[in-house]
């Protein structure tokens, strides 16, 4: 297959971007990690989650004003680049590619343990190794395959949802139709803190895990039609997905049973599904579990692209080989795709040696990943601001409260991770300043590639 240089093709359509803005905002840190949570915190975790979206909204609309701006592949590595300075932009863009390879992994580990409660006698390998090939060869193909791939698991996904929230409301609001089924659950037992609020308070840094994947917007740029009205139009919309898919769907499952019944033990199980079992309701239990693995595979398929993508534009900065930078005739960065899905066939050795604690391993080292790039938009998207203003030039896109909500979102992230230092993922955090010393060290290796880049 020949492969020249030159740009990403504009294949994605206003459906596509906004089912895509929705795929990276639902999966295993929802249906999987909200377990952990509701059994910590109680109903709280609603609350929980408000908070965290709210954070989540602010990096959006500092990235979406970047994005407007300038919608130029490799997203706010290039910004990062741009304004900040060379070595921030190549730390951002490899930051952003391990991320999204460790969130590629930690789904396709996820799609392995919704296989196994319908087949428990399947290996968790297999299941990973199965999905691993078919996510591969759709991100081969043009972006317009992944574009309809992407839309119609997301469909499938939000649709469902919004029918099981109507369903739960039809559980709860109509007499005689289930006789647990009720809104005081929120409160009834032991209040809305059960634990007081410090359990939530302990239990943010691993709730934030849930939202990470909602900047993958910022990656479609290059290949979006009409950029300047979709990407603001879809990163708006994150308001009402986190109030429908993440309070929404937590409240209505918290009111079906007492939330102090559930006895999920580990991340292999989702309350989703685990409350409807409860319930007696099977076939809601395992159209659940359906839903739930087009979620994962939902991410997993967008964290591949993302992967690939960054891998292109890092290329095209003179931060990473340029065989990255080549594109097939259908507009695919081949070399990029398959030298993620390398890494990212990882997950299918891990979930071979240890199938029991590869999801926790997995979800710890990922939030380390994630908050550093939450901090790097924040603060390239401080310097942008300044460099805007000194130029006289007006953001078509501007966001909320600026520098006021960057100094919120620094802080947020210092806390999360005192939060992580203090509960036990201190390995995650002494991770960081390790990740920065190893690509300041690849950075100077690779400086007279990166003098002699514009």
């Amino acid at each position: 297959m020949s492969e020249t240089s030159g740009q990403l093709k504009r294949g994605l359509k206003n459906r596509h971007v906004q089912l895509i803005a929705m795929g990276g905002a639902v999966g295993t840190g929802l249906f999987l990690g909200s377990g952990q949570l509701i059994e910590q915190a109680g109903p709280a975790v609603i609350l929980g989650y408000a908070i965290g979206g709210l954070i989540v909204f602010l990096i959006m609309r500092h990235l979406g004003e970047m994005i407007v701006h300038e919608p130029v592949a490799g997203s706010f590595s290039h910004f990062a680049n741009k304004y900040w300075g060379k070595f921030p932009g190549m730390l951002a863009g490899w930051n952003y590619w391990i991320l999204f390879i460790l969130v590629a992994m930690t789904e396709l580990t996820a799609v392995a343990k919704f296989i196994s409660y319908w087949w428990p006698d399947v290996p968790a390998w297999s299941s990973s190794l199965f999905f691993f090939i078919c996510i591969t060869l759709i991100n081969f193909a043009n972006v317009k395959v992944y574009g309809e791939s992407e839309f119609w698991l997301s469909l499938i996904k939000v649709v469902s949802i919004i029918a099981m929230i109507i369903f739960g409301l039809y559980l709860i609001l109509v007499p005689g139709v289930s006789d647990t089924a009720s809104f005081s659950h929120l409160w009834a037992h032991g209040g809305f803190f059960p634990n007081g609020f410090e359990s939530l308070f302990w239990m943010m840094a691993f709730l934030m895990f849930a939202f990470g994947g909602m900047e993958l917007i910022g990656m479609t740029a290059a290949e979006v039609e009409d950029p300047e009205k979709n990407i603001p139009k879809a990163i708006n919309q994150v308001v009402w997905r986190i109030l429908v898919f993440y309070i929404g769907s937590i409240t209505i499952i918290l009111s079906l049973i007492p939330w102090n019944s559930l006895e999920l033990g580990t991340l292999d199980k989702s309350p989703f599904v685990y409350i409807f079992n409860q319930l007696g309701i099977d076939w809601a239990a395992n159209l659940l579990n359906f839903i739930i693995l087009t979620a994962a595979l939902s991410v997993y398929n967008s964290a591949m692209y993302v992967t690939s993508r960054m891998l292109f534009g890092l290329a095209q900065q003179g931060n990473a080989p340029k065989a990255f930078g080549k594109l097939n005739k259908h507009g695919t960065p081949t070399t990029a795709v398959i030298f993620s899905s390398a890494l990212i066939f990882g997950c299918v050795l891990l979930n071979y040696v240890v199938p029991e604690d590869a999801l926790s391993h997995l979800i710890y080292v990922t939030v380390a990943a994630l908050v550093l790039n939450w901090a790097m938009i924040s603060i390239t998207h401080w310097i942008f601001i300044r460099k805007q203003k000194q130029l006289g030039i007006q953001s078509k896109f501007k966001a909320i409260a600026s520098p006021l909500s960057n100094i919120v979102v620094l802080i947020f992230i210092a806390m999360v991770l005192g939060i992580m230092w203090k509960v036990g993922f201190k390995e995650s955090v002494i991770m960081i300043p390790i990740w920065i010393a190893l690509m300041w060290v690849l950075f100077k290796a690779l400086k007279p590639k990166n003098d002699s880049t514009s």
